[in-house]
């Protein structure tokens, strides 16, 4: 069983995380970091402090109206991708905590195939 890291709870949410295999489970908001427990194997978790927290990445489709999932990626251990029932209050919480400039939006598909074409024509030149 694993010991959370916050005093205080924010907000929980069901979520799923992609690390590895999909896993369903809860995911915290609290003041010392973002956690998520898994629903079925206790320990399974991942705990990750706000300090450790370099960027987190939302996926917007349809000019903000939906957002699938979002990654954090911290410092040293990589990037988690995770979804959550209810994305836009998950990352409202989570911009208590990280900074505004830190928060990002991924690559949309066209905006992937735009620099993959503006790559290709550049190494011909």
């Amino acid at each position: 069983m694993a010991q959370s890291l916050n005093t205080k709870v924010d907000l929980v949410m069901k979520g799923t995380s992609y690390h590895g295999m999909n896993n369903y489970g809860n995911i915290m908001i609290g003041d010392k970091g973002f956690e998520y427990y898994n629903q079925r194997k206790l320990e399974d978790y991942i705990q990750i402090p706000w300090e450790e927290i370099d960027y987190v990445i939302a996926s917007v489709m349809f000019r903000g109206k939906y957002i699938p999932r979002f990654a954090i990626q911290t410092k040293r251990s990589g990037t988690f991708s995770f979804a959550a029932a209810h994305p836009k209050e998950m990352l409202r919480a989570i911009r208590k905590y990280v900074p505004s400039e830190r928060m990002v939006r991924s690559l949309s598909f066209f905006d992937v195939l735009k620099r993959s074409f503006r790559s290709v024509f550049r190494k011909n030149k």
